[in-house]
């Protein structure tokens, strides 16, 4: 799962039946852990990535 979140730039909508790109999430978390973000579909579904920080580097 983490090599699919690899390219956070453009990720995909995580849905079974949907693979469209994502645009800018809709919400981004960051603290000394790392970087959460939540992208919401056109098909209602919604994706959250998680970047560690030491992934960062």
């Amino acid at each position: 799962m983490l090599d699919e979140l690899d390219d956070l730039r453009t990720p995909t909508c995580e849905d079974e039946t949907c693979s469209r790109r994502l645009d800018e999430p809709a919400l981004v978390f960051e603290t000394e852990h790392g970087r959460r973000a939540a992208y919401e579909c056109s098909c209602g579904a919604v994706t959250v990535t998680v970047l560690s920080s030491e992934s960062a580097r």
